[in-house]
């Protein structure tokens, strides 16, 4: 189910054994408890609470992957890897997704490493970027030095710049 994909990612944090899961003493219950409330809130937070009881596979795709990065946060991170979030969403999935990332980021107080081909989600959430082609490193900058770099603009729109 949904909340129990974040359940799970909350159990790296439980301190009862498998004696206490067994017997579901008071210490089990009372954690199970906690983790089922910690989870259910951050259901809230990704407008995931209806559909908590829901087979996972059964969300759409923008809502899976508003659970990937729910179940993520769970583990309590300080660095958050996304690859390709936006893989597969319309523009509007995509716009919330940006407003999302930029939510997160300071809500959590996160850093964040997104890999991402949807330049207009690059440009409008990352403070430094980096650009690979073929894996090696041909640019670093803001937003604005990559949108203006001849090197990125030659290699990812396949046109000469002419100065």
């Amino acid at each position: 189910s949904v909340i129990d994909n974040v359940k799970i990612a909350y159990n790296m944090h439980v301190t009862y054994n498998l004696a206490d899961a067994i017997v579901r003493d008071g210490k089990y219950l009372s954690e199970e408890e906690y983790i089922t409330q910690k989870a259910l809130d951050l259901l809230k937070i990704f407008h995931l609470e209806e559909e908590a009881h829901e087979v996972a596979k059964n969300l759409p795709y923008g809502k899976q992957r508003r659970l990937e990065i729910a179940r993520a946060l769970a583990t309590e991170p300080k660095l958050l890897l996304l690859d390709e979030p936006a893989a597969g969403m319309n523009p509007q999935e995509t716009k919330e997704l940006m407003e999302m990332i930029r939510w997160i980021r300071k809500e959590f107080n996160l850093s964040i490493l997104l890999i991402e081909h949807d330049m207009g989600l690059v440009m409008g959430v990352c403070e430094r970027i980096y650009v690979l082609e073929y894996g090696m490193k041909i640019a670093e900058g803001t937003p604005d030095e990559i949108k203006h770099n001849t090197r990125v603009i030659e290699a990812y729109l396949g046109e000469e710049v002419i100065n």
